[in-house]
């Protein structure tokens, strides 16, 4: 599948919105954090240095990621999410290759994300692509994260 890569422009917003409450309706519940970031993504991951990468398939989104600076610098990849009429057709690896090339054109050390056991695709992939297992804190941004990964360039 030919995708093209993107960032963020406000006429994203719905689809971040949308393709990431899809994910989380389904598997867990949408937490005040979430809907926080999710409502207004120029305020939460644009203004304090964030981006938000878009992956398009003919000029519709199929795929979101955002990389959301901390109070430290520290970047975490966070609200990944592919169109679920399109999973299985290799969208998330392209898209989460495309965001470990862009986080290190950026001239970043390291991703953080925060996940869930429970999404075994996921974390899958995620070890695939070189993210390795770090300790948890208590307490950390998610009511639903059980697992910390990081990925070091």
């Amino acid at each position: 599948m030919k995708l093209i890569f993107d960032t963020y422009q406000p006429n994203y917003a719905q689809a971040f919105k949308q393709l990431n409450l899809h994910w989380l309706e389904q598997f867990f519940v949408v937490e005040p954090h979430d809907d926080e970031v999710l409502s207004d993504p120029d305020r939460f991951i644009i203004q304090p240095g964030g981006e938000i990468l878009v992956a398009l398939q003919d000029q519709k989104v199929v795929g979101v990621v955002a990389l959301m600076p901390d109070e430290h610098g520290i970047f975490e990849m966070t609200k990944m999410a592919v169109d679920a009429s399109l999973r299985g057709q290799k969208i998330g690896q392209q898209l989460l290759r495309y965001t470990l090339d862009f986080a290190q054109q950026k001239g970043l050390d390291r991703l953080l994300l925060y996940s869930n056991r429970k999404l075994e695709n996921a974390i899958y992939l995620y070890r695939k692509f070189g993210f390795e297992e770090i300790p948890l804190e208590h307490p950390n941004p998610y009511a639903r994260a059980d697992i910390k990964m990081e990925i070091r360039f």
